[in-house]
């Protein structure tokens, strides 16, 4: 009798084990899917391809702006398309990724420069959440920062 519940218990221990492996190659894929998001919704700003974001942002998607403004996935898919016109490049420089459960928190930095010459740099927090078999960002709010942080401090 022993035996068999050793044996039973080795059975279960066997299965939890192969859940975790499963569980980490599965998050650590969904770190590459919002990684490999987050950086095409950053390039998107200077080629107007709105593709990444249709398919990354709910529609019930709510964003806060640097000024303070909240803004939908309509909203932003519009601004998208024009902010070629001002921006030459935005480029993700990186992006940490932390898992609650079927929520992740992504915040990030980017580097931007304008036709205008102006340079700068936003840093953000992005709120993903899995459902219906799908990652997408339920809500997000942008700062404008520094481009270097010893200027921040000069600056003060």
């Amino acid at each position: 009798m022993n035996e068999c519940l050793l044996k039973r218990a080795l059975a279960i221990l066997g299965l939890l084990c192969l859940c975790n492996c499963s569980t980490q190659k599965d998050r650590k894929e969904t770190e590459r899917y919002i990684v490999e998001s987050e950086r095409q919704w950053a390039e998107s700003v200077a080629t107007g391809d709105t593709s990444a974001i249709e398919r990354i942002l709910a529609d019930d998607f709510i964003g806060v702006d640097p000024k303070g403004e909240l803004y939908n996935k309509q909203q932003m898919i519009a601004e998208t398309r024009n902010a070629p016109k001002q921006f030459v490049s935005n480029r993700l420089n990186d992006v940490k990724v932390r898992f609650y459960g079927r929520v992740a928190i992504a915040q990030g930095s980017e580097r931007w420069e304008k036709h205008s010459g102006e340079r700068g740099r936003f840093v953000w927090t992005d709120t993903w959440v899995r459902r219906n078999r799908t990652w997408q960002i339920v809500a997000a709010e942008d700062l404008i920062a520094p481009e270097n942080l010893t200027d921040a401090i000069r600056d003060r």
